[in-house]
């Protein structure tokens, strides 16, 4: 009996010391180790999926990278006092324990690493989440490996922390759906042009499209999609508001559609021309953010060219802003601000690409609360001073400071949301309230629903902005509404109400 006793082992022992025992398989676990040490391999990860896939997958590369990024300085951070304690010092090793090394007195931060990776990546794309997992899951058993099993709680700790940081990573920047804001379909349905006829487009070089080396240019592309579209590429000399006007009278006298290829500030301007004529509008994704077209759910152009080939449609509300002194109407499609918000936006998607959306907002505030002032105007007639308005085409989600992405793009409201300038220690409580997600409880902020809000200047002209172009001639005074169901925009079905209600 005793015998029976001292032979046997537990099973994970067991089997980790035939998993290790050959020459080959501890070679093979050294290997990977190495490969787990360096967080180069994780920022060649995010930069590859960044670089290969479509909206989702780049927001799951800033993700990922930003969670390793996080975990990382945690597990560092903690293991400072472990390393003092074993004596670790320039020149001087680290003194191992009587338990064998500084692995068990700290968590490990390649596991960390590893987990915060793809636990941040499988948030925003699932499948891709699924791929990467297997390579974490073999660098992890590369640390229980190199460290020894009795060291194993380390190696635990470690993927605790990752996948702890990543899911706390949506408390400031929340998932997006994989569903598009909901909206239903025009009553008369959009004529269907099969290779683009009928289709008027136009080409915005200059709004941030960008093609890989050797590859197509963007305008070669479409005409390759759309070879019986009637295409114009604008230059630098053309006035975008008059050459979308003339397509657009082309597409209304030809039974057809309008197409803007372009970023957020194209397709608004292409909007107002398409609502003016009472024209289809097909938006192709040719900015650098695309912020209308994701509501849409359009990531490609083949989104776009199945839809027009289909002729599936939606109608969706636009934003008005009417100024006060009787000059022509601005439309929005997404966002109106006024404030340090334009200053803000540019600041933050500046830095997205490099750092991540909750570290660049974080960032970019920063730096515009130090460089700017509260404005003082008039809100439905009562004076404020205020840091910032923002007034978004529709509810947006999440209730804090990043809006991100609207459920319906025809609910006939606008999202207010303004930063009081007057409150004690205002310009720190936002930013501490940003940087800690807690801004949607803050007295600063204030937020709410309506269908009209009146803006007039009270010592000043403040610059607005319209989807994130910034008007250089302001009006003293503007009323904000709403026109429900004021235009209709293609996109692939996803099982839309038939008509609108």
């Amino acid at each position: 009996m005793r015998q029976r006793l001292r032979l046997s082992q537990p099973p994970v022992r067991e089997l980790f010391r035939r998993a290790t025992a050959a020459p080959a398989a501890s070679a093979r676990w050294a290997a990977v180790g190495r490969v787990a040490d360096s967080e180069l391999l994780w920022y060649g990860a995010a930069a590859l999926l960044g670089l290969s896939g479509g909206r989702t997958t780049r927001r799951a590369a800033l993700r990922g990278a930003g969670s390793f990024a996080i975990a990382s300085a945690i597990t560092k951070a903690l293991s400072q006092p472990a390393l003092r304690r074993t004596g670790a010092g320039p020149g001087r090793p680290a003194r191992l324990s009587r338990k064998g090394s500084v692995a068990a007195l700290s968590p490990s931060g390649p596991a960390a690493v590893a987990a915060a990776f793809t636990i941040g990546v499988a948030l925003e794309a699932p499948r891709l989440g699924a791929v990467v997992a297997p390579l974490a899951t073999a660098l992890a058993g590369s640390r229980i490996h190199r460290a020894g099993l009795r060291h194993r709680g380390a190696v635990l700790a470690g993927i605790t922390i990752g996948a702890g940081v990543a899911t706390l990573t949506s408390r400031w920047w929340p998932v997006i759906p994989d569903t598009p804001a909901e909206a239903v379909r025009p009553r008369q349905a959009a004529p269907e042009l099969p290779l683009g006829k009928g289709l008027f487009l136009v080409v915005n070089p200059g709004s941030g499209i960008a093609t890989l080396p050797g590859s197509a240019s963007t305008v070669e592309r479409l005409q390759a999609l759309l070879p019986e579209a009637q295409l114009t590429e604008l230059s630098p000399e053309d006035d975008l508001p008059a050459v979308l006007d003339a397509a657009a009278r082309e597409a209304k006298r030809n039974g057809g559609a309008l197409g803007m290829c372009g970023g957020d500030g194209s397709i608004n301007a292409a909007a107002q021309a398409a609502m003016g004529h009472r024209v289809p509008l097909a938006v192709f994704p040719g900015g650098t953010f695309n912020h209308f077209a994701a509501d849409l759910g359009i990531e490609s152009m083949q989104d776009v060219l199945d839809a027009i080939t289909a002729g599936d449609a939606v109608t969706v509300d636009l934003g008005r802003a009417d100024p006060a002194d009787g000059s022509e109407t601005k439309v929005f499609l997404n966002t109106f601000s006024l404030g340090v918000y334009p200053e803000l936006v540019h600041a933050r998607e500046g830095l997205q690409a490099r750092i991540g959306k909750w570290p660049a907002l974080a960032l970019g505030l920063a730096r515009v609360l130090t460089n700017s002032r509260p404005i003082n105007i008039a809100v439905n007639g009562r004076p404020r001073r205020l840091w910032l308005l923002f007034a978004g085409n529709g509810i947006y989600h999440p209730a804090g400071f990043a809006p991100t992405y609207r459920a319906r793009l025809d609910d006939g409201l606008l999202d207010v949301r303004a930063v009081d300038g007057d409150a004690s220690w205002a310009r720190t409580r936002l930013l501490l309230a940003v940087l800690t997600g807690t801004l949607h409880n803050s007295r600063v902020l204030t937020t709410t629903q309506l269908r009209t809000l009146r803006i007039d200047a009270i010592d000043e002209d403040p610059h607005f902005a319209y989807d994130g172009e910034v008007t250089t001639t302001p009006a003293p005074g503007l009323v904000l509404g709403k026109t429900h169901h004021a235009l209709t925009v293609y996109r692939p079905a996803r099982g839309e109400d038939p008509w609108p209600m």
